[in-house]
């Protein structure tokens, strides 16, 4: 335990230097969020785009591995609508707390901790996943949100939810290097040098624009917040075992690497949506915070238990 914990707190020490230095506003918070565009559109695009030109799309793509995924992650979304909704909440807040449920930091923490901890062998299962998370439950909350403010699902609400996953730069890289590497299109070596070394800055930047992020969140609505964060940190990955191992008998290293996935704090990009849509933001971006506090001693935990 204490020699994966070792292993791990490098990357949650860049998350922690992150979060001093905006909390003492050494580093303001617009700088972050350009820290977080260059991240986003630059550094961590050019990381999953090498990652993507070097697979093949089998290697992306196993049905086994995406039904698991798949089936574990409804069930917890669904156990999170439904104990929203016992709660007395509306549809739309109870969709955006399932949505806390089920979705990881897979692209700023999950790639370049995961590939790192297990190997490139884990770059296909890790990037199924991120997949997964954007283009199914990203829509799917959208959708829901559209449909009851509306009354009902309109075409016209859906072109615009289709049009930014298509757009998002996480999509377009893995997509852009899977036809490269279909292709079979050869590398120039300046142009992977390039590419290695700006995806190099993804690890360290999206870190540390992490913590910067989480130095403007306050813990407010402290009881639902820590359900969401037990609910993702515990049940998803338990959830996500269950159906890997057991319902559909993925080979054992790519379970690893998804249930390690499933693993992963809240994501920011749901304090996003919930900023976007109005909806829920206290209890997200407390989610968020708690959770990513608390994945400093679960995923060490999680990673040794995949070990054994």
């Amino acid at each position: 335990m204490f020699e994966i914990f070792q292993k791990t707190l490098p990357f949650f020490g860049l998350i922690g230097l992150g979060w001093l230095a905006a909390r003492t506003r050494f580093f303001p918070q617009d700088a972050a969020a350009w820290l977080t565009k260059f991240v986003f559109f630059f550094a961590l695009s050019a990381m999953l785009f090498r990652f993507a030109a070097r697979l093949d799309l089998p290697a992306l793509f196993d049905l086994p591995f995406v039904l698991a995924y798949l089936v574990g992650s409804v069930l917890v979304w669904v156990i999170g609508l439904v104990v929203a909704l016992r709660r007395g909440l509306r549809l739309t807040d109870a969709a955006m707390e399932a949505q806390c449920c089920i979705t990881g930091n897979t692209g700023f923490l999950g790639v370049p901790m995961l590939v790192v901890l297990l190997g490139e062998a884990a770059i296909g299962p890790v990037l199924m996943v991120l997949t997964i998370d954007m283009l199914v439950f990203s829509t799917l909350i959208t959708l829901i949100v559209h449909a009851a403010r509306s009354g009902r699902l309109r075409l016209h609400s859906i072109v615009p939810v289709l049009r930014g996953i298509a757009a998002n730069p996480m999509i377009l890289s893995m997509g852009a290097g899977l036809v490269w590497s279909t292709a079979k299109m050869p590398m120039p070596r300046p142009f992977d040098e390039f590419l290695l070394l700006l995806g190099s800055a993804a690890t360290p930047g999206a870190l540390f624009a992490i913590g910067a992020s989480l130095a403007t969140l306050r813990i407010k609505r402290l009881g639902p917040s820590l359900w969401l964060s037990v609910a993702k940190l515990v049940l998803h990955p338990a959830a996500v075992a269950l159906t890997a191992l057991v319902l559909f008998r993925v080979d054992s290293f790519a379970a690893g690497v998804m249930i390690a996935a499933a693993a992963l704090p809240v994501a920011g990009n749901v304090y996003i949506l919930a900023q976007h849509f109005g909806i829920a933001q206290q209890r997200v971006s407390t989610a968020i915070l708690i959770s990513t506090v608390a994945s400093i001693v679960t995923v060490p935990a999680v990673m040794l238990l995949i070990q054994g």
